[in-house]
């Protein structure tokens, strides 16, 4: 028996990095989780690379991520308190160190997430490598959206 209002996704992951493109995908991923009364997950991967850790300069590396999270989320809780009662959005934050996207894909399957939403690479070289959004696809364990 179909129950209007049950049938919507209960977890929404957004992977969010500060840039333009990843707060659409935030805004629109709010959006949805407004509207299904999902939990929203913005999820925040600190990218950390193999070389570096190696040679002793992650650590330094790790701090200044570090802060791009805690802006992430002060940016978060600036607009979830500017819209106030409007937004009614159940919202976390989670941040990891990793590759963006085994740690989007990590952060989905442990959150049980029913929708992941990223928004559109705006690097010229993730047109020949291939971006997140693209293996995040092809991963096809969850619905995917990607905002421009």
């Amino acid at each position: 028996m179909f129950e209007r209002g049950t049938d919507g996704p209960k977890v929404i992951v957004v992977g969010v990095d500060g840039s333009d493109s990843s707060w659409r995908a935030a805004a629109y991923a709010a959006g949805l989780a407004r509207r299904q009364g999902s939990l929203l997950a913005m999820v925040y991967i600190q990218p950390v690379s193999a070389m570096l850790a190696m040679t002793g300069f992650g650590g330094e590396l790790s701090g200044t991520t570090g802060s791009v999270a805690e802006d992430i989320v002060q940016q978060a809780r600036e607009a979830a308190e500017r819209l106030g009662e409007t937004l009614s959005v159940r919202w976390e934050f989670h941040t990891s160190i990793g590759d963006p996207f085994s740690g989007l894909a990590k952060a989905a399957d442990d959150l049980r997430a029913d929708a992941v939403v990223v928004g559109a690479s705006e690097q010229a070289g993730h047109r020949v490598m291939g971006s997140i959004a693209v293996r995040l696809v092809k991963a096809a364990r969850w619905p995917v959206t990607v905002v421009p």
